[in-house]
Order: structure tokens, then C-alpha cells, then sequence
């Protein structure tokens, strides 16, 4: 085919990259196909073995089962910079709502043995079919550019294990060190055809906090004989609160959500202990370690003033924690202009900052080099100014009622990746 590179920096504004109307059919295919079967983080057997098939086939040396079901494909392609990019694979324990022709119905025993349906209602079907689209524009014109591709299908990003998985388990020592890492993230907060740029900070840390209240259980008639771990816990939730409102700078982004409170079995009993499930999102380490600390000194002090008979135990789940994801500024304005280039002016726009977290930031901590990830819109642009004129918001990630607008997402995701790895790779000699 014609040179991907050379048309990519000389396409009309929104020309479709040579060789990708081509190919389209078979990734829309492929995008049906795993929204139909999605499975969850750490499960995601027979995707891995699609992926993993599809870049064997286009060339690339491919190791799997790295960190779980994660799949790592080389194609080298003479001296030049390593590129890493990136796809996630898992789905969610959602019941889809959609409607579409091609939604999900799959359902599957979780560890406890109830029926959870699974959906992939956080575009990761959109994502791993744009990365098989730029591998196989990538193998497709190995005369266009000079270095090393590593293509990585990750397993278990919803769960914020699956990065650190392939890291342990030799990720840095097994494959060529990334000099550069991509990755997209699909958004109806954007339109479709559409790339949104972020610049720095793009996603917080996070940690799952547990936090347990201990009283002094008794009659719900008689309370001055207990300890009520019920109230401390909703003295504790409200002044939790306080912290970001009050403790933390306002130009800091923070956040402290309880998601979960559990406690007591019956109206007129006062339990022995309450349990709360908390999210705590900063982007600073400074301001992660300050909301810690708060917490765990607002749960002791209002267990103290309740007089209750052990101090709170405070607890961060090890396995579910994120490091901010930052994206490089000077590679990221690098593509964003090669990305204008291609797709036009008006179709690369400035994106937000948001509180969500992503664990691709890993490969490239891990290895000290920068990284980027892309938002690629996902939303039927006519809906999604409609939603803004009327002040609401359409369908977005982890609802059951998720449709990205398939074909331009698509078709725009294997652009953003295929230019960009252009973009960072060397160029053939003259």
C-alpha cells in the first residue's frame, strides 16, 4: 500500500488513511464479535487468544500469557525508537441495556456462584479494535518508518491489576524497553471522529480505602448501655467531607467518596460494628498521602468522642490502587499536531482532566519514559450537542446503556494510534 506516513502528514483534513477503508470491514467485524462476548478482568481468555491471533498473523512475535492474559507482540522493523501501545482488554459486571443488534448477553457464576451478566461498557472492544486497525496499517507499511513496535493487550484494567501483572512479571526484562507508550481512551463526552488532547495530569490516583467502626452492640431500646457504631459512622461519613472542602487546596484537585456503608441486621438492634468502602482520587502524592491521613485521623477521633471500645481500623486494599496518569506535555502537543494534520483542525480539541483512573501509566513509570493517552470521541455529534443545549449528559462509560457511535470511533481510534506511533518512530533513510 501507499506510504502511511507520507499520507498522514499530507491528507486533506478528515481523509481516511490509506489502506484503513480496506481493512474497516474486518475491525467492525471484530468489534461486534467481542462486544457480543465480553469477558471480565483476569478472565479474558478467549480475547487474548483473538488478539493474540490476529497479530501472529500480521508478523509479530507474540508472547502471551505475560502477567495473566496478557499478550505482548514485537515487530521490529530495523534501528529506530521502541513504541509501545497499548489495548485493554476486560469488561464489566454490567447487564447491557442497549438494545443494539450485537449487544451482550452473556452471563457468567462469579467466585461466590451468582449469575453476573458482563458488558463491555467501557469501550475496551473499541479500543483493542483500533489497535489491531494501526497494527495491521503499522506491518502493512514497514517502508514508512524504522524501530521497534510493541503491541500490548493488557488484561484486568477495570480491577487496576493487570499493568503492574505484566510489570512483575518481567514486562521491562523480557521485551524491548519502550522509548515512547500510547494508548486511547474512548469518551461520549466527545464527538465522534474526534481527538481530545490532555496535556500533564489526565487521570487521578486512586486508592480503595476500608474503613471498619467498632462499638459496643446492644437494644435498640435501651442505646445508653451500647456503643452505636451506626452513628459514629454517619458522624465519621460527614466530617469525612470536611477534608476536601476544607483541608485541601482548592487548586488541587481531590476527591473522597464513601460508596458503601454496611451495619446491623435488624431494627432494633445496635450492631457491634459498621463497615465503609471508600474511593479516594487525587493527582498529587502529596495531596494522596494528606487524604490518608485525614481519614484515618477524623475515623479515630470520632470513635473517641463516642467513647467506643477499640480505635477504627483503616485499611487501603493493596490490589486497587492507581498511580495518577500523566500524560508527557511536549510529546503530547507533538502529536496533537501531527494528529491535525491528519483528521483537520477542528476534529483535534482540548479535553478535561477527570477523576477516573487508568493503570496504563505503569508501563512507562516502570520504564522512566514518557506516555500519552488519547481521548477519542465516541458520541453521534448531533445527540451530543442536543444532551449540552439541554444541560444533560449522554450514556458514558460503566452505564448499561453505553453505545459509542461505532464506525467514525473506530475508524478514528486506529487513526489516533497509527499516526501517533508514525509520529514517534524513526523515518527510512533517503
Amino acid at each position: 500500500m501507499a506510504g502511511v506516513a507520507s499520507a498522514a502528514g499530507s491528507a486533506s483534513p478528515g481523509a481516511p488513511l490509506p489502506g484503513l477503508d480496506a481493512i474497516y470491514p474486518s475491525l467492525d467485524a471484530l468489534y461486534q464479535d467481542l462486544h457480543r462476548n465480553p469477558e471480565l478482568s483476569s478472565h479474558e481468555e478467549k480475547t487474548f487468544a483473538k488478539l493474540a491471533g490476529r497479530l501472529r498473523a500480521l508478523g509479530f512475535d507474540v508472547t502471551e500469557h505475560v502477567g495473566g492474559y496478557g499478550i505482548v507482540a514485537v515487530l521490529r522493523n530495523g534501528k529506530g525508537p521502541t513504541v509501545l501501545v497499548r489495548t485493554d482488554m476486560d469488561a464489566l459486571p454490567v447487564k447491557e441495556a442497549t438494545g443494539l443488534p450485537y449487544a451482550s448477553t452473556v452471563t457468567v457464576k462469579d467466585p461466590s456462584g451468582t449469575d453476573t451478566p458482563v458488558m463491555h461498557a467501557c469501550g475496551h472492544d473499541i479500543h483493542m479494535a483500533s489497535w489491531v486497525g494501526a497494527a495491521t496499517l503499522l506491518a502493512n507499511s514497514k517502508d514508512t518508518w524504522r524501530g521497534t513496535l510493541v503491541f500490548v493487550g493488557q488484561p484486568a484494567e477495570e480491577t487496576v491489576t493487570g499493568a503492574a501483572a505484566m510489570v512483575e512479571d518481567g514486562f521491562l526484562t523480557r521485551f524491548p524497553r519502550p522509548d515512547f507508550s500510547l494508548a486511547i481512551h474512548e469518551s461520549t463526552l466527545y464527538p465522534a471522529g474526534s481527538v481530545a488532547i490532555v496535556p500533564g495530569f489526565a487521570m487521578a490516583n486512586v486508592d480503595m480505602v476500608d474503613v471498619t467502626i467498632y462499638g459496643k452492640g446492644g437494644h435498640g431500646a435501651a442505646p445508653q448501655l451500647a456503643v452505636d457504631p451506626v452513628v459514629i459512622a454517619a458522624r465519621t461519613v460527614v466530617t469525612l467531607q470536611t477534608i476536601v472542602a476544607r483541608e485541601v487546596n482548592p487548586l488541587d484537585p481531590a476527591v473522597i467518596t464513601v460508596g458503601s456503608i454496611h451495619g446491623g441486621t435488624k431494627h432494633n438492634i445496635i450492631p457491634d460494628e459498621v463497615k465503609l468502602q471508600l474511593t479516594v482520587r487525587s493527582y498529587r502524592a502529596e495531596v494522596q498521602k494528606q487524604l490518608i491521613s485525614a481519614i484515618e485521623r477524623i475515623a479515630k477521633a470520632e470513635a473517641a468522642a463516642a467513647r467506643a471500645p477499640r480505635e477504627p481500623r483503616v485499611a487501603i486494599a493493596p490490589k486497587q490502587a492507581a498511580t495518577a496518569l500523566f500524560n508527557d506535555p511536549k510529546v503530547t502537543q507533538q502529536l496533537a499536531a501531527a494528529l491535525r494534520r491528519s483528521l483537520g483542525e477542528a476534529n483535534v480539541i482540548a479535553g478535561e482532566p477527570i477523576m477516573g483512573s487508568e493503570d496504563f501509566g505503569a508501563f512507562a513509570r516502570a520504564a522512566g519514559t514518557p506516555s500519552v493517552l488519547l481521548w477519542v470521541g465516541a458520541a453521534e455529534p448531533a445527540a451530543l450537542a442536543n444532551a449540552k443545549a439541554s444541560g444533560t449528559f449522554l450514556p458514558n462509560v460503566h452505564s448499561a446503556n453505553f453505545a459509542p457511535e461505532r464506525v467514525p470511533t473506530i475508524r478514528t481510534g486506529t487513526t489516533a494510534l497509527t499516526v501517533s506511533a508514525l509520529e514517534l518512530l524513526g523515518r527510512p533513510n533517503p
